[in-house]
């Protein structure tokens, strides 16, 4: 789980949409509190990787994992872009084949 974690970080932070989406399922969710919206699918991930990554120059930085069990984990980042500083926390599922199946997003 801690090298998908930090994949994802490292195609998110090379702005890597192709690389990203890579990780997930295809019917991956990302279910995000702080934007009040959820995004479903490989065109709802790619759609928030554009906005939420490339669109606000994000970069990402983690802080901890706590791996919970062999499919999900609790991952703290620490986030700067155009929007500021924020520190954020992911709660990450991934399915059998070791892709991303689900995030639930939020900030502290």
């Amino acid at each position: 789980m801690q090298k998908l974690v930090e994949s994802f970080i490292a195609t998110a932070n090379a702005f890597d949409v192709e690389g990203a989406l890579s990780l997930f399922a295809t019917d991956a969710v990302i279910d995000d509190v702080s934007v009040g919206d959820v995004f479903v699918g490989q065109d709802g991930v790619r759609q928030y990787l554009e906005r939420f990554f490339v669109g606000y120059s994000t970069n990402s930085k983690l802080l901890s994992i706590d791996e919970l069990d062999g499919h999900h984990s609790d991952v703290r980042l620490d986030f700067t872009g155009d929007f500021g500083h924020e520190i954020g926390i992911l709660k990450v599922a991934i399915n059998p084949d070791s892709l991303i199946e689900r995030i639930d997003a939020d900030l502290e």
